[in-house]
């Protein structure tokens, strides 16, 4: 079966500083080596780009080359898929903002849900509650005790 990784798993990932650096760091490793199809959609990884390179996110930023070798290495993993909107995607993205209202941060997120719902994908790998109310995906946190 194959699952969605949110941007907030990669940046955790990618921050030796952070407080979850180990779990995160540890599941991306499991993704990595694992068989499970997972995708990464365009606007998680430009998310993940725009974090890594930026000073008030990062105690110490990537450099936009760092950051786009660490994308550049899970594209490369057979089994991960970039994700992008197909045809239809605007009636989908509707869909989901009259469940979880995309202004502010949660406009990417609801980007984010339904390029998955488009993709087929209904489980997600996210550290927070935000799409707890999308009822076509299941969502774990897998940086969680």
């Amino acid at each position: 079966m194959s699952f969605g990784i949110h941007v907030n798993i990669l940046r955790c990932a990618s921050d030796a500083t952070n407080s979850r650096y180990d779990k995160a760091s540890e599941f991306m490793r499991r993704c990595a080596t694992g068989k499970d199809v997972f995708c990464l959609v365009w606007v998680t990884l430009m998310s993940y780009l725009r974090m890594a390179t930026h000073a008030s996110i990062f105690a110490t930023p990537r450099t936009a080359l760092e950051a786009a070798a660490n994308v550049q290495a899970l594209l490369n993993l057979p089994h991960c898929r970039a994700q992008g909107d197909d045809d239809g995607f605007w009636a989908i993205y509707r869909e989901v903002m009259g469940v979880v209202p995309a202004r502010g941060n949660l406009a990417p997120d609801a980007h984010l849900a339904a390029v998955l719902r488009q993709h087929g994908v209904a489980r997600l790998y996210k550290d927070d509650r935000d799409f707890r109310k999308i009822d076509f995906l299941q969502v774990v946190d897998p940086l969680a005790d």
